[in-house]
């Protein structure tokens, strides 16, 4: 059964937001109308979403966002509504008391990142130019929050509908920026490393590149086994990006020639799927991501479908356009280095909206809500982590969660990481 929408407008951010809200969230699949008679004549699910109720139908009373073009400074007023914030409140004859669908565009299209802002050291923009931040609802997956209040309206007015239900589902994403910490970084390298080591009177450090170079022990960085074998034990499904760019100031990956390093991540590939790590330069740079996408087709022989920014960096809308010119199917960017929760307001994948052209592209972002940089320093991040999990199990969304090879090398600040890992699989695989 369909939901019908009467609006006096279908406009495609309307178009955008019913589907991400309807069918991707609450897995109701939606139409539009602007024809009254077709409205009124409809016997299933319908609501209203415009100025003025036509009826007694259930009604949310329209912003004026979804029926406009392009961006303007847009007036925010943040509420408190039940368990959660809101913006864009309506007229009291609205059966929710602001328009979520407009507020959900918001979040979702980044409206705000196209907006004048003071960007950090590497041209991101930071978490506290975000009104998520500011008004303390970042750690909330507020767009799954208003679905589901959206679906006990419907129900509230189509009692006999049954509701589709979906899964949460734990999603580990695996960065590999560098594969190895000492290993096949070339004679230079190498060199390099060991006078760093020895000028700053690092001799355990100094030691333990020796132990690895002559073979005694295992480089530390090498942790895929590891990991293989704990989302193995977990039936769990993770995603491991691999940087292929060329060496720089800001990546210092191995040479993607390698023969050990291609050996590597085709045995990853055996059992999980593989993506792309692209470079910092390759962010503004289409020529050296089309480089970077032939060298990883050149290795796995198979298109490449999935990418990850080094440094979770992302300016919209140039880095996503690039990836639909390459025609890369999905990104796993969308998120803060700096703090974890709902960059774009929601846990459940979504497509791009190009602001500028007004249209749904068919990249889908794949938000990530916690990145282990964020918590390098805390000693105990258990517990803030899992409420993150509950609130993403709460609306049975997706926990997507970015850890990176290194951080369980058990290497000075990473000390714990693998236990502390494993109680949050375990933790995510309780009361599903």
């Amino acid at each position: 059964m369909k939901l019908l929408v009467y609006t006096h407008k279908v406009t495609p951010r309307l178009s955008y937001v019913f589907k991400h809200i309807c069918t991707r969230i609450l897995g109701l699949q939606v139409s539009f109308t602007n024809i009254v008679e077709e409205f009124i004549a409809h016997q299933g699910l319908k609501m209203s979403y415009t100025k003025q109720p036509l009826g007694k139908e259930l009604f949310i009373q329209s912003h004026y966002l979804l029926f406009e073009e392009g961006v303007s400074d847009v007036e925010i007023e943040i509420h408190k509504w039940k368990n959660t914030k809101c913006f864009f409140a309506n007229g009291n004859k609205s059966s929710l008391p602001f328009d979520i669908f407009a507020a959900s565009f918001y979040l979702l299209s980044r409206y705000e990142e196209y907006l004048p802002y003071v960007a950090d050291d590497f041209g991101r923009f930071p978490p506290e130019e975000s009104i998520a931040y500011k008004h303390h609802f970042l750690k909330d997956p507020v767009v799954d929050v208003w679905a589901y209040e959206f679906k006990n309206a419907l129900l509230e007015k189509f009692s006999e509908f049954e509701f589709p239900s979906r899964e949460f589902e734990l999603k580990p994403i695996i960065d590999v920026p560098v594969a190895y910490k000492y290993k096949y970084k070339g004679i230079s390298r190498t060199i390099g490393g060991v006078l760093k080591d020895v000028l700053a009177l690092n001799f355990n450090e100094l030691y333990t590149r020796f132990l690895v170079l002559f073979k005694l022990r295992k480089d530390p960085y090498n942790t895929f086994k590891w990991l293989i074998n704990n989302h193995k034990k977990r039936n769990l499904k993770p995603i491991f990006f691999f940087l292929l760019g060329d060496y720089t100031i800001y990546d210092k990956s191995i040479n993607y020639q390698n023969k050990h390093f291609i050996s590597l991540i085709k045995s990853v590939s055996d059992y999980f799927e593989v993506g792309l790590k692209g470079s910092y330069l390759a962010l503004d740079d289409i020529e050296v991501l089309k480089k970077e996408k032939q060298r990883f087709e050149s290795i796995f022989n198979i298109p490449l479908l999935h990418t990850k920014n080094s440094f979770s960096k992302l300016k919209l809308p140039l880095v996503y356009r690039n990836l639909i010119d390459l025609e890369i199917e999905s990104d796993y960017t969308m998120g803060y280095v700096s703090e974890s929760g709902f960059r774009a307001g929601t846990c459940t994948p979504f497509y791009f909206y190009d602001l500028d052209y007004e249209m749904q592209t068919p990249l889908k972002i794949n938000p990530f809500c916690v990145l282990d940089y964020v918590y390098r320093k805390t000693k105990n991040p258990v517990q803030e982590i899992c409420s993150l999990i509950d609130a993403v199990k709460e609306v049975n969304g997706t926990f997507n969660l970015v850890v990176h090879n290194y951080t369980f090398s058990e290497h000075e600040e990473w000390s714990g990481w693998r236990k502390l890992y494993v109680k949050l699989l375990d933790y995510s695989g309780d009361n599903k």
